[in-house]
């Protein structure tokens, strides 16, 4: 009896070790091509989104620090919108790349089955599906709820809004304001203050600096090393004091800082449907918390939708006669049709909330009609029909195209 595996057993195990490697391979390379997407495309929205919020910086006076903090806080929430779409091209990337370079048809001819590619496919839907999940349930709510609470907090803030260097800055009737200059530090310096809101008397206080500092639930104005004049109203008599530090009290002045109101996509998942009796804003719009519920639990799904979609489309090998760029540009052509088809679902439930199901019927259906697709290893005949379109409507344009160039030739050659 002869020990160890046969020659056919050799050839299996060797056989299952190649698989797991192409298998590697896909998902490694899918992975790489989604990070470098996801990094271009969620900085180019971000600076977009960035820029709305500039005027933390400009007018609010806060540092590129906090304005840095405070515009990631919404990154979750923009990641989770252009995640599916990276993913698709990385997909295209890859599979486009395997086509070109003849490895589709080389495991095609092996006589593996076509669920070595669509394997590592599903594998890595099912992974940004889960990440998805994770931003759109926990992480992007609790940015940008956190978001809204350092927006309010800079409107309130005293320092922020009404104190700015350089400027004579009117706090209320008869108190006027000035700074030379604010630190990093908070230190104010070159301080004057005019206070005129008394019948008789008015006082203008000036420090070398000053610092505002928050004290037994009170806002007091810290000066170090100035004078108060006190000047009769109508008379020309003044006196002045000089001092090491005087306390002036603000508390008067700073805006009442007020709970922020949440709208719904800044409000927890599970609490969405379970709001409170004295909650205004469920009260006011208990439309929009059904909608982003079901759309947070929704919306993870179009991932799995279009790594079937993009398999059913690039996923078989091609020779070099067929047009593999006319089945890039459907597929993107169908990917976007389903997320745009997702979008005017969700206006549709905003205005009846009952029809809620609609958000999980499109992915679903999508998902469904990919995958029978796959399994018949043939286009339905609608999507068929979509090509053909598509190809006609391609090749009209280049006969368009070509009579236009033929034209201009024949002119040019007249001259």
């Amino acid at each position: 009896m002869r020990l160890g595996l046969s020659h056919n057993e050799q050839e299996k195990v060797l056989l299952h070790g190649t698989m797991k490697t192409i298998e590697r391979y896909i998902v490694k390379r899918s992975f790489t091509a989604f990070i470098v997407t996801l990094a271009a495309m969620t900085g180019v929205v971000w600076s977009t989104q960035a820029l709305r919020q500039l005027d933390l910086v400009t007018s609010k006076g806060q540092t590129l620090l906090q304005f840095g903090y405070i515009t990631a806080l919404a990154l979750p929430f923009l990641i989770l919108i252009v995640a599916p779409f990276a993913m698709m091209l990385a997909f295209i990337i890859v599979l486009n790349s395997m086509s070109r370079d003849s490895e589709l048809i080389v495991i095609n001819a092996s006589g593996a089955s076509k669920s070595l590619v669509l394997r590592p496919i599903l594998v890595f839907s099912l992974m940004i599906t889960g990440l998805m999940y994770f931003l759109s349930i926990y992480l992007s709510p609790a940015g940008l709820a956190e978001l809204r609470n350092e927006v309010t907090r800079v409107r309130v803030d005293l320092v922020a809004n009404i104190i700015k260097p350089g400027r004579f800055i009117p706090i209320e009737e008869n108190l006027t304001f000035h700074i030379r200059n604010r630190s990093g530090d908070g230190v104010l310096e070159g301080l004057l203050l005019d206070d005129a809101r008394d019948p008789e008397t008015s006082f203008t206080y000036t420090a070398e600096t000053g610092r505002i500092i928050e004290a037994a639930d009170k806002t007091l104005l810290v000066m170090i090393d100035g004078t108060i004049q006190r000047r009769p109203k109508g008379g020309q008599d003044m006196s002045i004091v000089s001092f090491e530090s005087y306390g002036f009290d603000l508390s008067s002045m700073i805006p009442e800082a007020r709970e922020p109101t949440f709208k719904a996509s800044e409000r927890p998942t599970f609490e969405l449907l379970s709001a409170s009796p004295d909650d205004s804003y469920a009260a006011k719009h208990w439309d929009k918390l059904v909608v982003e519920f079901h759309d947070r639990l929704s919306v993870p799904l179009y991932p799995l939708a279009f790594g079937l979609i993009i398999y059913a489309f690039l996923g078989s090998p091609k020779t070099t006669r067929q047009d593999q760029g006319l089945a890039i540009t459907t597929t993107i052509a169908v990917v976007t049709l389903l997320r745009t088809a997702g979008f005017g679902a969700t206006l549709i439930v905003s205005s009846a909330p009952d029809m809620f199901p609609l958000l999980y019927a499109i992915p679903i259906i999508a998902i469904a009609l990919a995958a029978w697709s796959i399994s018949l290893n043939r286009r339905p005949w609608f999507v068929q029909r979509l090509v053909d379109g598509t190809q006609s409507l391609f090749n009209g344009i280049g006969r368009v195209f070509s009579k236009l160039v033929g034209r201009k030739n024949q002119g040019t050659a007249g001259l």
